[in-house]
């Protein structure tokens, strides 16, 4: 599989100086709060969003160099997914995030939700200096969805009626809407056209689909160690992902097991067999194969460059990380 870091090539550098002005950019005001985030942003991650917004922002600068608010915007989109994380982790109750303990395992819940809700303030202070008031909006917007997502992964727990466009609603509220929006502001920070800054849109919320999907089936078919937490973890808290649904269709059973909650004993162990011997992890991966090639599809407007060919990468390798 090729290294994320790899398809990086052309904007390494300019990640170096984000991951750099990350831990300043939260201040020291608040001692705790500091200490959070210095963790968060030292546990790694590939930096894939940062990334995406800047390939974009060289791609559509054509022999330009990308400007501070071009930077900052990538520091700004990665600062919002941080923040979510945190967020999600006290919701999900997880002790381990990116092979790493999470915030508020550390710290405690109190302090996470802090963290978090101080990592989406400083975010949206920066945001409002950088006097682009539709990029504003743009990602103003994210935050909401980052909300609204997780409010519909909660009301549909172990719900098995939930339909297939109720789950990519919800995963690009959770996953997409961040990529989508912020490519589309790096877009527009470059004075592209509106025309093609709806296709940066679309590149960005068919790329987020497609790695949320492949995400949701690496939860049935990865290891605990390269998940950096259990296998089968979404499935046991409820949240029903694209190869549960695909396997509703041919396991009656699951739904059973799933309806109960997981009750007895050996009930998950059940259900996560079930979905091997489904067609619900090839119907998946069809499904996210289909989200990275349309991503791609998007990419025709920007003029040919090494940036734009790391974002049709991109795409290839989101699919890659099934195999």
């Amino acid at each position: 599989m090729t290294p994320a870091t790899s398809l990086f090539s052309p904007v390494e550098t300019d990640l170096q100086i984000l991951a750099d002005n990350l831990k300043e950019l939260v201040g020291n005001r608040h001692p705790i709060l500091k200490a959070a985030a210095e963790h968060l942003f030292s546990a790694g991650g590939k930096r894939i969003r940062p990334a995406i917004v800047l390939l974009i922002s060289r791609a559509t600068m054509k022999d330009k160099d990308i400007t501070l608010r071009h930077r900052r915007l990538a520091e700004i989109t990665e600062m919002i997914h941080t923040a979510s994380l945190v967020h999600d982790d006290v919701v999900d109750e997880s002790d381990i995030r990116r092979g790493v303990s999470t915030v508020h395992s550390l710290f405690s819940n109190r302090i996470a939700i802090l963290a978090g809700d101080f990592l989406f303030a400083q975010s949206s202070w920066y945001l409002a200096n950088l006097d682009n008031l539709e990029v504003v909006k743009l990602l103003s917007e994210v935050i909401m969805d980052l909300a609204d997502g997780e409010i519909q992964q909660g009301l549909h727990r172990f719900n098995s009626s939930i339909s297939l466009e109720t789950y990519l609603n919800k995963t690009y509220y959770k996953t997409a809407s961040l990529i989508a929006n912020s490519s589309k502001a790096a877009g527009l920070l470059s004075g592209v056209s509106q025309e093609t800054a709806e296709h940066l849109y679309a590149y960005g919320r068919n790329l987020g689909l497609a790695f949320q999907i492949v995400d949701d089936i690496l939860d049935f078919t990865s290891s605990s160690d390269t998940l950096g937490k259990p296998v089968g973890s979404d499935l046991k808290s409820g949240n029903l992902t694209a190869p549960v649904l695909f396997a509703f269709e041919e396991q009656p059973y699951l739904e059973v097991l799933v309806e109960r909650e997981f009750a007895q004993s050996e009930d998950l162990d059940r259900a996560i067999e079930l979905i091997k011997n489904s067609q619900g992890i090839k119907r998946a991966r069809e499904l996210a194969a289909y989200h990275a090639s349309v991503a791609v599809e998007h990419l025709q407007d920007i003029p040919p460059s090494e940036s734009r060919q790391a974002l049709i990468n991109m795409a290839d390798y989101v699919l890659s990380r099934l195999y």
